[in-house]
């Protein structure tokens, strides 16, 4: 395999690449269609909340805040607002319960950052909401292991350009480390910087991508990229 060589700044993904994420956005939707069961079925609601998903994001962006609103506005649209409060209730309080989550490192994680962190200067690139980013990143105690965070809107070859412009950085010095083919590999690459990518079988939906045909390496633990920075 090509080695990975001078590297001046690695960068993260938070979400499903140092801790689980996506797990809890399914187990919301089994809830969801629990509550609505008396007016779709779990396939339908399927559909109907990925579609009002789809149209939401352009005004909410991402995180469990703006994922809560479409839940809400998904139970008013398939009960035809008939739903009880009760009901929209027990939705909001699907949310309180993502917000409040502890956080579960993926295996290695932390070793694997203290050691990167003895040779190289290491950046989170992240993006959701801000306030639920940070309180993630509080809960998961690795905050120390960064020189450098940024909670994004979104992830694109300008937004990472310009990231390393602000750190005088070039792009073929910088890896970027993340479970999502369409965020943290293919912008990076498209800009000429070097990835790896986390192999996750819960990527969102809408983070998935057809794997790209220019080079990165693959991984299935954080581990497994010491020895491609020839680290033990």
């Amino acid at each position: 395999m090509p080695s990975i060589a001078d590297i001046q700044l690695i960068g993260f993904d938070a979400d499903d690449t140092l801790w689980l994420n996506s797990v809890y956005f399914i187990r919301a939707e089994k809830a969801l269609a629990e509550i609505l069961s008396p007016y779709i079925d779990a396939d339908s609601l399927h559909r109907e909340l990925t579609a009002i998903e789809a149209k939401n994001m352009p005004w909410y962006g991402y995180g469990v805040m703006a994922y809560t609103l479409s839940l809400m506005e998904c139970a008013l649209k398939v009960s035809q607002h008939r739903l009880p409060g009760k009901d929209m209730e027990k939705i909001l309080e699907i949310g309180r319960k993502m917000l409040a989550q502890d956080i579960e490192l993926y295996p290695s994680v932390r070793e694997t950052l203290a050691r990167l962190s003895e040779h190289y200067p290491l950046i989170l690139i992240t993006k959701g909401d801000m306030l639920d980013q940070e309180r993630k990143l509080h809960k998961s105690g690795l905050q120390a292991y960064f020189d450098h965070i940024e909670i994004v809107t979104e992830k694109h070859p300008k937004q990472y350009q310009e990231i390393l412009s602000r750190l005088r950085i070039s792009p073929e010095h910088f890896l970027m480390v993340g479970n999502s083919y369409k965020s943290d590999i293919i912008p990076v690459l498209e800009i000429g910087a070097q990835a790896i990518h986390t192999k996750d079988d819960s990527v969102w939906e809408w983070e998935k991508r057809a794997c790209p045909d220019n080079f990165f390496h693959e991984i299935t633990q954080l581990s497994e990229m010491l020895p491609l920075l020839g680290l033990r």
